[in-house]
């Protein structure tokens, strides 16, 4: 990590993770939802794979029509991502990222010049393994990789509302 990266790492965990985006039902980012044991629905289709979260009622899309990452756009929550397929392993791409998400819910930052690489893989008919690469030059000195805990594959359950209200409570979570 970069020095204020760092800084602001440790400045989160000190504080209990205290201000994660999902406090103002944000939700979580895309490699923070990777690591999130949360239900979520994958849906493919020829042109895009579209993943729906239980939790804060979000979706991301990955195009999958094979063109190539924009050059620059409006930053979002959850960039831009571009996927294809390297044998049985799902290579998905993102950029166009803004700062207002954590890497993971330990509090590690990202900027809007973050780009991720994640290959999504099943090892067998229940589970999804995911690698990540976070390459994201004003936060950290050189791109590093992750592999993160397996998700369980639940195709028979379906998903819940599951909405979030903290805003009608943020005054008092933050003391005023």
């Amino acid at each position: 990590m970069l020095p204020w990266a760092k800084a602001l790492y440790e400045e989160r965990k000190a504080n209990l993770q205290k201000g994660h985006p999902s406090e103002r039902c944000l939700g979580h980012g895309v490699i923070d939802f990777d690591s999130h044991q949360t239900p979520r629905r994958i849906i493919q289709s020829p042109g895009v794979i579209a993943i729906l979260f239980e939790s804060y009622h979000q979706y991301r899309q990955i195009l999958m029509d094979g063109r190539p990452l924009p050059e620059s756009g409006q930053p979002a929550f959850f960039g831009y991502s571009v996927g294809r397929w390297d044998g049985d392993t799902l290579v998905v791409e993102t950029t166009g990222l803004n700062d207002q998400h954590w890497l993971d819910m330990n509090g590690h930052p990202q900027t809007e010049s973050a780009h991720f690489t994640e290959r999504f893989r099943r090892p067998n008919f229940g589970h999804i393994d995911v690698e990540v690469t976070i390459d994201d030059p004003k936060a950290y000195s050189k791109p590093w990789t992750v592999k993160l805990p397996g998700l369980e594959l639940l195709p028979d359950v379906d998903l819940i509302e599951a909405i979030c209200e903290n805003e009608k409570d943020f005054h008092r979570m933050i003391g005023k």
